[in-house]
């Protein structure tokens, strides 16, 4: 069923994190359960989509032909469990460039509702951050946060500000609700 979008933030969610950039793909470690997960989306016949602040590019620590090599295994490792990652919306710019596609700006997000032809009413945006479910807000779309990266610190500085966000412990148990409530594709 064509139209049923969920978008991925990328680290924290699909693999772990690391306060010194991902940088190659022998860094990109994927979380347990998290490919399994997608596998799972995508056999329910959602399109799975990933946006990612990567400032790394911007900050000189990596290439995006380096970028690319790590989202290849990634894709790659999805795979194997049957899943199938689309469309990767990725900021390359440093933090203090001012751009709109970093989130907690909404670009990101907006560009992967032109490619896919849907409007994001609804869409889930699974992410580890605050910066997420801002991005997710900004846009209109679904804000939902794991715990697992940065998900656990987030949730409290989400629930300080009165946010009613969803939260669940990992990509896993988001993909079982997803799946629970909208039912095989």
């Amino acid at each position: 069923m064509p139209g049923r979008l969920v978008i991925l933030d990328r680290d924290g969610v699909i693999n772990q994190d690391s306060d010194d950039f991902i940088k190659s793909p022998d860094e990109w470690v994927p979380l347990p359960g998290s490919l399994e997960a997608i596998g799972k989306l995508s056999a329910a016949g959602f399109d799975v989509a990933v946006a990612t602040n990567q400032s790394g590019i911007g900050r000189k620590l990596l290439d995006e032909p380096s970028l690319e090599l790590i989202h290849r295994k990634m894709r790659d490792a999805a795979r194997q469990f049957g899943g199938d990652i689309g469309k990767i919306a990725y900021c390359p710019h440093h933090p203090d460039a001012g751009c709109d596609c970093r989130k907690p700006q909404p670009g990101l997000l907006l560009q992967l509702s032109r490619k896919y032809g849907v409007s994001l009413d609804h869409v889930p945006f699974i992410g580890d951050s605050d910066r997420d479910i801002e991005a997710a807000m900004a846009a209109g779309a679904r804000p939902m946060l794991v715990r697992t990266g940065n998900g656990a610190a987030a949730e409290s500085t989400i629930r300080s500000r009165g946010l009613d966000v969803e939260v669940f412990e990992d990509l896993a148990e988001a993909v079982e609700v997803l799946i629970a409530e909208t039912g095989p594709g």
